[in-house]
């Protein structure tokens, strides 16, 4: 990894990225039952269906009935299918702190892009789930593309859509394994592990 200022491109990922991203709040919205709440999250969010959201491979219609079934009873399935139904408004809200990374980096004349595993629901209210919506070069989410991270398939096809060299991005994501699919690909990355900002901005030499 070079100096990130001399990256032309800065890739970030979304979930605990660019964003924060907690399933508790968009079910405690519902309940104040914390075993409610243990069981949801990890039934349904926690769920090899929510993953193929993310994969684009089942619609949300196909998710829910699939995972309401396995919950305890009616009243946590409905509580659950309230939560699944709004989950946007209450899981997913800009990181504090990351608009004036976002601004900063743009300012210094790299171009910024956003590349993150999620489902077709993120299509169409992402704007409102990250900082400075209207800055970004490019967006690519997961469920349109039929692939996720790590494959390679979905970095290969961010760096032939906006018609990128790997070698000129940098990737921020919080996972080690998106990072590694990554690099194995040539495109340099680093993982924001901590989620702490202020280390983020001296990665980015922002400071």
């Amino acid at each position: 990894m070079r100096s990130a200022r001399e990256y032309p491109n800065i890739v970030f990922d979304m979930g605990h990225v660019l964003s924060e991203y907690d399933s508790r709040r968009a079910i405690a919205q519902f309940t104040d039952d914390e075993a409610v709440i243990r069981e949801i999250r990890y039934v349904l969010y926690c769920s090899c269906e929510w993953q193929m959201l993310d994969t684009g491979l089942i619609d949300e219609d196909t998710a829910l009935r699939y995972t309401l079934r396995r919950l305890s009873s009616d009243a946590v399935r409905e509580i659950a299918r309230r939560s699944f139904e709004h989950w946007e408004d209450y899981n997913l809200w800009p990181k504090p702190g990351m608009e004036e990374v976002v601004k900063a980096v743009k300012a210094r004349g790299q171009h910024v892009y956003v590349l993150s595993n999620a489902g077709m629901r993120l299509t169409r209210c992402w704007r409102r789930v990250l900082p400075c919506p209207d800055l970004y070069d490019g967006v690519v989410f997961s469920a349109p593309e039929k692939c996720v991270k790590p494959q390679k398939w979905i970095y290969r096809l961010f760096f032939e859509r906006y018609g990128l060299n790997p070698s000129d991005c940098l990737f921020i994501d919080d996972l080690p394994w998106n990072v590694q699919g990554s690099v194995d690909c040539g495109m340099d990355a680093w993982q924001f592990a901590s989620g702490d900002v202020a280390e983020l901005r001296r990665v980015l030499e922002l400071d």
